[in-house]
């Protein structure tokens, strides 16, 4: 049963502590077993990758056919439904409508005592895309991962793809070309997350590594940071409701197990005002649930880690969403903007009753890779800025450096470090202050 808290209870805050410190996905061995497979990856190279994808995936490879060949890229949107090619269209218009405005400008000024200053923005050179391809197909997450990529200028942006079997879902490869994925790859786990961060005879090193992926493909990527780059280490699905009795039960059990069906290890919790209310969202879970195709993932997740918290008051609320820091925040309430001031842990917010989670997932515009686990309170959901580097630019003439260079000689020397204070006072022809 998942778990049942009233604030007004004299146990909830021990409960709620124990509810926040729970593990959804445990580790044991996970970390040993992915240090061995990059060690072999960066050692073997592409042998390494084959024999790794044989054993997990049940496929032969060879360094030929490993890459997806851009004709068969290309004929993928034929073998799919023309009105879900459109809805893939339509988001990725959307998509990138949003993540265009997010491009910086470059900043370029004199102040006050002549120093010319600024920030340049660049892309990344090259960034490896990570798709999931096992319980499920996700081209959602190909244009959520590609799209702030170009917009930012990275000219090489490469893919990797769980393939169980050898085979990669059509609308797959079908949402890599229509946002220009470059190179496409039929591998996934950490042997893939290796080959990007190492390279390999046949996979050139990237210099970022993004997308979500299971236990094993986010250890990988803890492994290989400082090699590459990373966006997060994405953990399972997560979604904090908070609803009031106004709403359709049946409606916001269905918002919880989108979530829930997502991953067994996937976490929903239920923020109410009203018991009664509550309740019957659990019963509609129910319901929803004998008919739904993935009930057994759905259901085993909200039995083992789901949870529903009975509010004496909706300002309740905002305290408790910040100790969560959900990925997703779901304010299916009279105003919701109000209690949205109040929150400041969240990976993505969605306003008002007719704001479902599913729809930021797919057309809404804004990134749907967002931070999970608790790390709303220190990172943000995935945009054009992952892609880019900045650069500061600093300029002095003789003046603008008499009037500043005093004092970096002071603090070069309260620091210790006379070869800075002499680099400065040498130029502002005051050896002697060194």
């Amino acid at each position: 049963m998942p778990a049942w808290l009233d604030t007004r209870d004299s146990g909830f805050e021990a409960a709620f502590a124990a509810l926040l410190a729970a593990r959804r996905e445990t580790a044991d061995g996970v970390d040993d077993t992915v240090a061995a497979i990059l060690a072999d990856v960066k050692a073997n190279g592409d042998v390494a990758v084959i024999a790794h994808t044989k054993r997990l995936d049940g496929f032969d490879l060879t360094p030929a056919t490993m890459r997806v060949p851009a004709d068969a890229v290309k004929r993928a949107a034929g073998a799919c439904l023309p009105e879900t090619v459109e809805a893939l269209e339509l988001a990725r218009d959307r998509i990138t409508d949003f993540h265009r405005r997010q491009m910086p400008e470059d900043l370029d000024y004199t102040d006050a005592a002549g120093l010319s200053l600024g920030l340049r923005w660049k892309p990344l050179a090259s960034v490896g895309l990570y798709v999931p391809g096992g319980t499920a197909a996700y081209p959602s997450s190909v244009l959520m991962n590609a799209v702030p990529a170009k917009i930012a200028g990275v000219q090489r942006v490469v893919m990797v793809v769980a393939a169980p079997g050898g085979q990669i879902n059509p609308l797959v490869l079908a949402a890599a070309d229509m946002v220009g994925v470059d190179e496409i790859y039929r591998i996934g786990g950490a042997q893939a997350v290796g080959a990007l961060a190492f390279g390999t005879p046949t996979i050139a090193r990237v210099d970022k590594i993004v997308g979500p992926g299971n236990v094993y493909v986010a250890a990988a990527k803890r492994q290989v940071f400082g090699i590459v780059g990373i966006d997060m280490i994405a953990g399972p699905s997560e979604i904090v409701v908070v609803a009031d009795r106004l709403n359709d039960p049946a409606w916001i059990a269905a918002d919880l197990l989108a979530q829930a069906e997502h991953d067994i290890a996937a976490q929903a919790i239920l923020l109410a005002d009203d018991k009664d209310f509550a309740e019957a969202v659990t019963e509609a879970i129910q319901v929803h649930l004998s008919t739904l195709p993935r009930a057994g993932i759905a259901a085993q997740s909200w039995e083992t880690f789901g949870a529903v918290i009975v509010l004496e008051s909706l300002a309740d609320a905002g305290p408790l969403i910040d100790r969560i820091a959900p990925e997703h925040l779901e304010l299916a309430v009279e105003e919701p903007e109000t209690l949205a001031a109040t929150v400041c842990n969240a990976g993505a917010i969605f306003l008002g009753r007719f704001t479902p989670e599913a729809v930021g997932d797919y057309v809404a515009g804004p990134n749907h890779v967002l931070p999970t686990a608790g790390s709303a309170r220190f990172s943000s959901g995935l945009g054009v800025l992952d892609f880019l580097k900045r650069t500061s630019l600093i300029g002095c003439d003789r003046e603008s450096l008499a009037a500043v260079g005093p004092a970096a000689v002071a603090l070069a020397k309260a620091e210790g470090l006379d070869a800075h204070a002499l680099s400065l006072a040498l130029r502002l022809n005051r050896p002697q202050d060194t």
